[in-house]
C-alpha cells in the first residue's frame, strides 16, 4: 500500500520542477490541470497578470467514467479558449503523470483546436 503523504510530496516536487520551466502569457496562457479523486479542473492562466482567463471543471457532468468526463472538460476548455481568441497554450500537467484523465483532457483540448 502506498503512503499518501509520500505520494503528495512527490507530486509537489514534480509540479515545482515543471513550473520552473513554463510561464503563461497573454498570447500563450498556461493550461493548468488539477485532478482530485472525484473531479478534474482546467484553467487558462495568464502568469504575467496573475489572473485566470477561463476555466472548466467536471462538477456539472454526471457520468460514471472519469476519463470520459475529463475528455468533456478538455472540449469545454478548448471551446472557451476559442471564444476569447486563444489558439496556443502551454500545458501544465500539475505534477501528475501524463496518463489517464490528464492525457484524455489534453488530447480532447488538442482535438478542440488548442495547440501545445
Amino acid at each position: 500500500m502506498s503512503n499518501r503523504k509520500f505520494d503528495l510530496r512527490n507530486r509537489y516536487k514534480r509540479h515545482r520542477r515543471v513550473r520552473r520551466k513554463i510561464f503563461g502569457i497573454v498570447e500563450r496562457p498556461r493550461l493548468n490541470v488539477f485532478r482530485s479523486s472525484r473531479h478534474i479542473y482546467a484553467q487558462l492562466i495568464n502568469d504575467e497578470l496573475g489572473e485566470t482567463m477561463a476555466s472548466a471543471s467536471s462538477l456539472n457532468f454526471a457520468d460514471e467514467n472519469k476519463v470520459k468526463i475529463a475528455s468533456d472538460v478538455g472540449n469545454v476548455i478548448a471551446e472557451k479558449a476559442k471564444q476569447i481568441g486563444i489558439k496556443k497554450v502551454v500545458f501544465d500537467r500539475g505534477g501528475y503523470k501524463y496518463h489517464g484523465r490528464v492525457k484524455a483532457l489534453a488530447e480532447s483540448a488538442r482535438d478542440g483546436g488548442l495547440i501545445f
